[in-house]
């Protein structure tokens, strides 16, 4: 066993692991017989699978710009350096250096969340689940939270808006029909056990057609009426409909997207959105709204199992302050947005030349990604390769791995999700995959 786990070694996987490969490799063998697969065999497949799961880099080379399955947002540098910085030595997380004692956790992003916005007071957690948990927790917890049956949704990963909100203590109050809800719906189930009005935006699908659904001022508007707080997860982490960060108007690609100061301005108590979506920073649930409604969020014992660590806030306070100092287009996701048609097809052209492949330019569309604007897409070229999908695993196997998309049987490459630094990468993964 111990020479077995020896062979096996890289450099790559500790030495505990391999020894546990090659134990279970013997032994599976020895159960089998003498003839079967060789333990050796069996024990590389294991390893070789193993290192597969490692933390590491990929090429996004899908044109989906906040790849889930690939890590969402690209930090910005700065923000990277100021996660790594944080992360390798002491930093005054809850230390206030004014008056030399605790101080509260995350107040200059909190701020910043604020400024940004236009509200009140803000908050940050983990996660926007984490957020929609404490919020409902925080603000309904043992009470009804009233929302429309065509928000109760299911994202990936299992997670079900009615489990969560069972597991926050609120009671679920459904209102309408899947795919109409009106305002009167709402107003029915406001009585004595209701506390909250909930709008969810529905994240990663859309529905059309015969539809119908209540606005976000006239949510807040009932919600007046009734002195029940309403709260709006648009889930995407848009700042502004705006987008005064980019050049020209807001890309018709993000119409009818909710925002986060267009949202607060027409009336909610509170909303929640990521911070690893349409925002570009690093994982993180945020929430901005009245103070009473923030402190009485802020306040539930919930909130410190579900808090931001040191290194999270760190790089979301420096992406914060790169829209605040009128740089929030140099943030990598509004960068690949706004890179234009003509630069793509020059960059295919040097791939192609470069990688000696057979493949076409052809008008496509790249994808926001992460459940943001669902249904929509940034038109532009990409590139056909007169590949399958042999070459597309072939790619996988690369160093480091470059991630493409099938579509019909065809290989498609989408620069506009890969750092033009890493092009001579993607030139030679496609020509070792597609020579193979």
């Amino acid at each position: 066993m111990d020479s077995l786990a020896s062979a096996l070694d890289d450099g790559t996987l500790p030495r505990a692991l391999l020894v546990e490969i090659a134990r279970a490799a013997i032994a599976e063998w020895r159960a089998e017989g003498s003839e079967s697969t060789s333990p050796e065999l069996r024990a590389r497949r294991e390893a070789e699978a193993l290192r597969r799961f490692r933390p590491g880099r990929v090429v996004n080379a899908t044109g989906v710009l906040l790849h889930t399955n690939l890590g969402r947002a690209v930090l910005h540098p700065e923000a990277a350096e100021a996660a790594a910085t944080a992360a390798s030595a002491p930093s005054p997380v809850e230390f206030d250096l004014t008056t030399g004692r605790r101080g509260a956790r995350g107040a200059y992003v909190h701020r910043l969340v604020a400024s940004l916005t236009g509200a009140e007071a803000a908050y940050v957690v983990n996660n926007n689940a984490g957020a929609l948990l404490l919020t409902l927790a925080g603000l309904a917890g043992g009470r009804g939270t009233i929302v429309s049956r065509g928000e109760l949704i299911e994202i990936g990963g299992s997670f079900r808006l009615p489990e969560l909100m069972a597991a926050s203590g609120s009671r679920l109050v459904e209102v309408g029909t899947t795919n109409r809800t009106r305002l009167a719906d709402y107003a029915r189930a406001v009585d004595g056990e209701a506390a909250l009005l909930l709008k969810v935006h529905p994240s990663n699908y859309r529905v059309e057609g015969f539809t119908e659904e209540v606005g976000y001022a006239d949510l807040a508007a009932l919600g007046r009426e009734h002195g029940l707080p309403f709260a709006a997860d648009i889930g995407s982490g848009l700042l502004d409909a705006r987008v005064p960060w980019l050049d020209g108007p807001p890309p018709a690609w993000l119409a009818d997207e909710p925002a986060a100061r267009q949202t607060l301005d027409g009336g909610a108590d509170v909303v929640m959105f990521s911070g690893d979506k349409l925002l570009g920073g690093p994982q993180a649930g945020i929430l901005a709204g009245t103070a009473d409604v923030i402190e009485r969020i802020r306040r539930h014992p919930i909130a410190r199992a579900v808090r931001i660590d040191g290194a999270g806030l760190a790089a979301l306070a420096v992406t914060l302050e790169l829209y605040a100092s009128g740089r929030g287009g140099e943030i990598p996701f509004w960068r690949a947005v706004a890179l234009d048609d003509a630069g793509l097809e020059e960059r295919y052209g040097r791939l192609v030349s470069r990688a000696g492949v057979t493949a076409q330019v052809v008008m496509d569309r790249s994808l926001p990604g992460a459940g943001s604007v669902p249904g929509r897409g940034i038109p532009g070229p990409v590139l056909q390769v007169a590949a399958g999908q042999e070459a597309w695993h072939r790619l996988l196997e690369a160093e480091p791995p470059v991630v493409a998309r099938r579509d019909e049987g065809r290989l498609v490459v989408d620069l506009r999700s890969v750092d033009p630094a890493d092009d001579e990468l993607v030139a030679g993964a496609l020509a070792s995959a597609c020579r193979s």
